[in-house]
C-alpha cells in the first residue's frame, strides 16, 4: 500500500500559515482534532509543520506568549517529505529512523497534500493484519 492509497479519499487538507500566532495554531489542532498540520507559506509551499508538542514545549514550558508568538517561530523548518508514491512500509521506517510520528506528503508540484501520521500507519497495518487472521480461520474451519 502507498500513501496515495491512504490519503486518495480525505476531503480536506489541514495546514496553517507561518504568520498565524500559536493561539491560533493550538485552536485549529483542537477544533480539527489533529495533532500535526503543515505550515504554508504566503505562496502555498510548504515550509514546516507545527504540533502539539511544539506548543506545549516551545511555548508554554518556556513561557511564551502564544497570542503574541508566530507559528513561524516554533514549527519544524524544512521537514521530511514524502511523495504520495511512497510505499508505507518506507515511511515507518522515515518515522522510526528520524524520531518523527508525522510525515507531509508533498506531490511532484511541490503542492502539499496532507499529513499522514504513525496513528493512520498504525490503523493499517492493524486492519492488514486482522483480515489475514480472518482468512486464515476460514481456511482452517471452513470445513467443520
Amino acid at each position: 500500500m502507498k500513501v496515495e492509497d491512504l490519503i486518495h479519499s480525505r476531503s480536506e487538507v489541514f495546514f496553517i500559515t507561518e504568520s498565524q500566532t500559536v493561539h491560533d495554531a493550538a485552536r485549529y489542532l483542537r477544533e480539527k482534532q489533529v495533532r500535526s498540520v503543515g505550515v504554508l507559506n504566503p505562496a502555498g509551499a510548504l515550509v514546516g509543520v507545527v504540533s502539539q508538542s511544539d506548543v506545549s514545549d516551545k511555548v508554554a514550558a518556556e513561557n511564551k506568549c502564544p497570542a503574541w508568538t508566530r507559528v513561524s517561530e516554533i514549527m519544524t523548518s524544512n521537514p521530511i517529505v514524502v511523495p504520495p508514491s511512497t510505499h508505507l512500509d518506507e515511511c515507518v521506517r522515515l518515522m522510526e529512523h528520524h524520531g518523527i510520528y508525522h510525515l507531509p506528503v508533498v506531490d511532484e508540484m511541490e503542492v502539499y497534500r496532507g499529513m499522514i501520521s504513525a496513528q493512520d500507519l498504525l490503523r493499517v497495518i492493524a486492519s492488514d493484519e486482522k483480515a489475514r487472521a480472518d482468512m486464515l480461520e476460514s481456511f482452517l474451519f471452513s470445513g467443520r
